[in-house]
């Protein structure tokens, strides 16, 4: 379900991962604060015999078309477009899809796609952590490559969020392979943000967000333990307030920032009272993440040395 190709004045965001759970609060928040918003996922439906209407957010039924027909019988502007992030291909054409939609412009790009497999490592199958990496930083990575070009045509104004935490020790245990992805999607944030500070790009930023309680989301259902602890739970616009606070943050303050939606909401945007995004009416869900994050910067942060760029080095930089 999609309405007329944007006119250029409402800025356009582009959701990956937008069914259910955080992506669909993610995209429908968006679209109330004025966005063109385009949704992507792998599950597609036919949202007019939906039945009931809207669907749970959490639930199957929920997908980037039932969103769509949402954010357009409230008076906004979306467009649902499939993609499987495993592929490459498609995610190209999603992106060329988009620009051609909304006559060039993308302002907002938001990687919310996951796959989740929590457990050991003996009781990771190879298959299960070959998925992760799929989906999880690779998505990222080929969404990311093939958004770049349009900022650039764009005189690098922008923002890029992705769903992913920040870096210490705690994250990775009982969950390794799951972690070895999710930190490498917070090693791109930190390393593109490098790569916009070098080349000048100061309208141009990525930052990561993670939230500090559990959030009711699809992932959460999961979870059995969540289903006699909803006092533990948040609601999800929690998180997607979170973004439009990075979003109306100048790109220098939160560009490379891996940030956590409570701190950023009180830090950056003023909030003091949470007790609104309570699942349960007067309860306070335990914060899952450490209080305080480890410094990730060194003292010779600035000296590389010669830097090697293997783009400019051809053939001889292969192994």
């Amino acid at each position: 379900m999609s309405t007329t190709t944007n006119s250029n004045r409402n800025p356009v965001a582009l959701v990956v991962g937008a069914s259910r759970g955080l992506g669909r609060q993610i995209a429908i928040d968006l679209a109330r604060s004025g966005y063109t918003v385009i949704l992507s996922a792998k599950t597609t439906s036919d949202a007019s015999k939906t039945t009931p209407f809207p669907p749970s957010p959490n639930s199957p039924a929920s997908t980037i078309n039932t969103v769509a027909r949402e954010i357009t019988e409230a008076g906004g502007t979306a467009h649902a477009i499939p993609v499987d992030v495993r592929s490459v291909p498609q995610i190209e054409r999603l992106v060329a899809e988009t620009v051609r939609l909304t006559n060039g412009r993308l302002d907002v790009l938001v990687y919310n796609s996951g796959a989740i497999w929590w457990s050991s490592v003996a009781n990771t199958p190879v298959k299960r952590f070959r998925l992760m990496q799929q989906v999880n930083p690779e998505g990222l990575y080929a969404t990311v490559q093939a958004a770049l070009p349009v900022f650039e045509r764009n005189g690098w104004r922008g923002r890029i969020v992705v769903v992913s935490p920040p870096i210490y020790s705690r994250f990775f245990r009982g969950k390794t392979g799951y972690a070895i992805g999710k930190i490498g999607m917070s090693v791109l944030t930190r390393g593109l943000a490098m790569d916009f500070e070098r080349q000048g790009a100061r309208d141009m930023a990525i930052t990561s967000i993670w939230p500090v309680t559990a959030v009711e989301s699809a992932a959460t259902e999961m979870n059995p333990a969540n289903i006699d602890s909803r006092e533990n739970l948040r609601k999800p616009t929690i998180f997607s307030d979170a973004i439009l606070a990075i979003l109306s943050t100048p790109a220098q303050t939160v560009n490379g920032l891996l940030a956590l939606d409570e701190d950023f909401l009180r830090q950056h945007a003023g909030v003091t009272d949470f007790s609104k995004y309570a699942v349960v009416p007067g309860s306070t869900p335990r914060r899952m993440m450490p209080q305080e994050m480890p410094v990730l910067e060194v003292a010779e942060q600035d000296d590389e040395g010669v830097r090697m760029d293997s783009s400019k080095m051809g053939r001889k930089s292969k192994l």
